[in-house]
């Protein structure tokens, strides 16, 4: 990698570490048992539709043989992430003993997307970039890049007012060796008290207080620009720019070399970018937002290093950049490592995390298994990037556009001199990528709604191999969704897109097995057909239910050989799980408030997103990219503090599952009675079970309903929508299975 200098070549100190996770021989001799109790569970339904000897009894056992059939493809799909899982440690202390002078540190482009100001409040942007700009690191090696997609003046101003703290910021965080270095994190924490502390806790309420009142205005007004270069910049804002239609804005902020902190240090480079819009032009969302700043840092900086943040991910490690760097200058690695993937972690989750949006399997458990393998996928944030990578393969480089954007180039001229700024919007341009291979070949990749995993799974197809960095200290803290309709929205665009992915030319089945090998091949279609877990979660939330008010058995008595097999099945997935899930640091509340909340997204968001990209490939329906709000109201807040699940409104995604949680809670009770009067006990206890397994998880369904009575309660039309459906399923189960 270019701008990588000063490695000594002898014998240096150990910049990293990893071992194999000690119970992975277990794991694959329980993969092997696990899989023989499969092969003879697909015997057991091929007699079972082979014995069929009425049509009632012929669809009931293809329907179950079809649910446990994708409950098999996904169990083993899963299994690549447990057959070499192993761990590391980075030792950034060692750095300076390798690259001995700060100014032979590798430049680094941070990248920080944001695209509604009212959605993704730019106080919280601000935090995120004030916490990298103050990454301890050479400053003069760092450039934050604002990527502002809704073209908000109200973005621009919270940046220029950022910058001006940013002076009092960075000298302060050295001087008091702040660790929490995103201004709203240290000062919400119980930090030492001192002039110096709450003088400039006083500018960031200040500086607060200001953005704030500029939002709720809604628009820069005169009495807040402070001088002709500011009224400059606003005055782009004219009465036809609107989001969706408007040139290339790129405003400089702080300039490396340039402007000085308030002890004469110098700062990093800040700029702010807002990429040309037109109606007329298709727009790639986030990819293409990603893509834009790739080029316009080309032109204005161009460090090897790439690091991309969500816009509310701040960062809780100011050693962070030095942990990557531990690889990244490594050079027995250095060919063909691509990218460095930190994990996500979330605050503000309430204590037992009752929407699971920690997804401690996505961003911690599975990506220590893929490490093992050629590294985990990339999840759209905490990624520090080889700018390489977007070129091509290890062994192809794909020329780009202009020389000016190769990864090689070096950039001689300062980034506010008229050649670069006018090179910088040209590649800005909502045109350039016409007739190109942006999007394809180089750079971020499209095709997909989820752009991050899309982009890291071709990197993978070409060749380059990632490194999972999860340091006791989380790197980055990001806010995750309290609502949760939102969750659910959020991840049935993501099933859509994986979807996407799985059902493309590049599918991990067929393309990624063959480019990355069968182990990584499986672990990307275990993420890509995700939303097939919809079908068997849907089946067996149902199908036994029905039978059993019907009087129907479909499972083996409970003194089968037949049913110890079930048995097995079901407790020693469980168990695996459980025992994965609480080795990587869960709890068992956690634990079940996560796979209960899988049951909940079988029965909503992956229905939804498998149903929708069904008809959408149909051309029946299209779905767009929408954001999903940062802003939360006391009362969210609270009742989420408090662990109770958020409804409120009457959304399509909430009748499925209520209709699955009032289904199980009679077939349950209808299963007693039947059981009280001596009918067949032995026969209907598996459905006994799954009927009552489906209720103690549908808890917070019925509190929803019947028990509470604040806003965030089962909307009343939803309840009734969902017992018409349950009417109507029992009716057609009654007219077909007794026909």
């Amino acid at each position: 990698m270019e701008g990588l200098k000063g490695c000594t070549t002898h014998s240096p100190p150990p910049l990293h570490t990893s071992k194999l996770i000690r119970r992975t021989p277990l794991n694959r001799v329980f993969a092997l048992v696990y899989t023989c109790a499969i092969i003879a569970l697909l015997y057991h339904h091929a007699l079972e539709l082979n014995n069929s000897t009425t049509l009632a009894t012929f669809l009931l056992s293809l329907f179950m043989f079809i649910a446990d059939v994708v409950f098999a493809f996904m169990w083993a799909t899963a299994q690549s992430f447990r057959m070499k899982p192993i761990l590391r440690e980075e030792f950034p202390e060692n750095l300076e003993k390798v690259i001995t002078k700060a100014s032979d540190f590798p430049a680094i482009d941070v990248f920080i997307c944001t695209a509604d100001p009212y959605k993704e409040p730019p106080i919280g942007v601000v935090n995120t970039a004030l916490s990298v700009l103050a990454y301890d690191y050479p400053t003069e090696k760092i450039s934050v890049y604002i990527s502002d997609d809704g073209g908000s003046q109200l973005t621009l101003f919270a940046f220029m007012e950022a910058a001006k703290f940013a002076t009092h910021w960075l000298p302060f965080c050295r001087k008091k060796n702040v660790v929490e270095r995103s201004p709203d994190v240290f000062f919400a924490s119980d930090h030492p008290l001192c002039s110096e502390t709450e003088e400039i806790k006083s500018m960031y309420h200040s500086m607060e207080a200001k953005v704030e009142n500029i939002l709720l205005i809604g628009k820069v007004e005169d009495q807040y620009i402070e001088s002709e270069q500011q009224r400059e910049a606003f005055n782009k804002w004219t009465d036809g720019f609107t989001r969706h239609d408007h040139p290339t804005v790129i405003q400089v902020l702080l300039e490396r070399g340039k402007d000085k902190d308030i002890t004469d240090h110098g700062m990093p480079n800040l700029i702010y970018v807002s990429r040309e819009k037109s109606r007329t032009s298709f727009h790639n969302f986030k990819a293409g937002a990603l893509n834009v700043l790739l080029r316009v840092s080309a032109i204005m900086t161009n460090a090897p290093i790439v690091l991309t943040q969500d816009c509310d991910m701040y960062s809780n490690d100011p050693q962070t950049a030095r942990r990557a760097l531990c690889y990244l200058s490594d050079p027995k690695i250095q060919s063909n490592l691509g990218y460095i993937q930190f994990p996500q972690r979330f605050y503000g989750l309430n204590k037992n995390d009752i929407y699971a949006c920690e997804l401690k399997r996505l961003f911690q458990i599975n990506p220590i298994g893929m490490d093992g393998l050629s590294g985990p996928n990339y999840v759209g944030t905490g990624c520090f990037f080889s700018r390489r990578v977007f070129f091509g393969g290890p062994s192809t480089f794909v020329p780009p556009t202009t020389q000016e954007l190769s990864p090689k180039a070096i950039v001689d001229k300062p980034i506010q001199s008229q050649p670069v700024l006018a090179m910088a919007h040209h590649v800005a341009g909502c045109n350039y990528e016409k007739e190109t291979k942006w999007g394809s070949k180089m750079g971020f990749k499209y095709g997909s709604l989820v752009e991050d995993f899309h982009t890291g799974y071709r990197l993978k197809c070409e060749g380059w191999r990632s490194i999972f960095c999860h340091p006791d200290r989380a790197a980055f803290y990001g806010d995750s969704p309290i609502n949760l309709v939102d969750m659910l929205n959020q991840s049935k665009r993501w099933a859509i897109g994986l979807l996407e992915v799985g059902f493309s030319k590049y599918s991990p089945t067929t393309f990624g097995a063959q480019a990355m090998g069968p182990l990584m091949g499986l672990a990307y279609a275990h993420y890509v057909f995700k939303p097939l877990w919809s079908i068997p979660t849907t089946i067996y939330a149902f199908l036994p239910q029905l039978a059993l008010l019907n009087g129907i058995s479909i499972f083996p008595r409970v003194l089968d050989q037949w049913f110890l097999l079930y048995a097995f099945l079901f407790f020693g997935a469980y168990m695996q799980d459980f025992l994965d899930f609480f080795l990587a640091g869960g709890s068992v509340q956690n634990w079940w408030n996560d796979q209960r909340i899988w049951m909940v997204k079988g029965l909503s968001c992956l229905l939804f997103g498998l149903v929708e990209y069904l008809l959408k490939s149909l051309g029946i329906s299209t779905q767009g990219f929408n954001l999903t709000s940062k802003v939360v109201d006391d009362e969210q807040r609270r009742r989420s503090g408090q662990g109770v699940f958020e409804f409120g409104v009457a959304s399509p995604l909430f009748v499925p599952l209520t209709a699955a949680a009032i289904m199980n809670l009679v077939s349950f009770f209808w299963g007693v009675i039947e059981i009280c009067m001596g009918r067949n006990w032995e026969g209907l206890f598996g459905q006994m079970f799954i009927a009552g397994f489906v209720t103690v998880n549908c808890w917070p369904v019925y509190d929803a309903m019947f028990l509470r009575s604040d806003k965030g309660r089962m909307h009343t039309k939803t309840t009734k929508t969902s017992s018409l459906l349950v009417f109507v399923l029992y009716i057609i189960a009654s007219l077909t299975l007794r026909s």
